[in-house]
């Protein structure tokens, strides 16, 4: 009696065992979290062949940041209510007005440095929501493997260290020329007293 349980408890391991091994080069169809048959779905491997099959990215999904550096009016909110201090901007007045953004925001700002870096970041999108331009976005780009930590610091400004030095000086050369006329200014309304 008990040779028989045992036969019968092993052909019926063997069978399940066997289905699973015959079943599992059927690949499962990549569908939405949200969809209702997500859970129901026994046929196929539990894996996906990624990078060939992907996961559907979520339309208010929070993944790598990007900025439309155009818009940008480098008004450094982004970088001030980063809780990780993952946004480093570095400013430079402009002397005159360089132009406009696409929403018609002036831009009198020089952005010499626009950096994320993403090995910091936590993905809160504190910095999307304070951007009064609207120019820092998250995008639904996720996968970013790197070698070296350091490539995950994004420069987002479009100046060379040179056209940084020149804009710098052009603002210290028009501070100087409003000091000096401030300066003549006093002193002849005091020649005149």
């Amino acid at each position: 009696m008990e040779s028989k349980n045992s036969i019968g408890s092993i052909w019926k391991g063997l069978t399940v065992t066997l289905k699973h091994l015959f079943s599992s080069h059927a690949k499962r169809k990549v569908i939405s979290v949200s969809s209702d048959n997500y859970f129901k779905q026994l046929e196929g491997t539990g894996t996906i062949q990624y990078p060939k099959q992907q996961l559907p990215v979520p339309e208010v999904g929070r993944y790598q940041l990007d900025v439309e550096i155009d818009d940008c009016i480098v008004c450094d909110l982004c970088a001030k209510i980063c809780p990780v201090d993952c946004i480093d901007i570095e400013q430079i007045k402009a002397t005159e007005l360089i132009g406009h953004t696409s929403d018609g925001s002036p831009k009198r700002i020089y952005a010499a440095k626009f950096d994320i870096d993403m090995a910091k970041c936590m993905y809160c999108g504190l910095c999307t929501i304070v951007c009064p331009t609207e120019c820092i976005i998250m995008t639904n780009t996720y996968d970013r493997s790197v070698f070296e930590l350091k490539d995950l610091t994004y420069g987002f400004s479009d100046m060379t260290p040179a056209e940084a030095e020149e804009k710098r000086a052009l603002l210290e050369k028009q501070l100087a020329e409003k000091q000096a006329a401030k300066e003549a200014a006093m002193k002849q309304k005091e020649g005149r007293a």
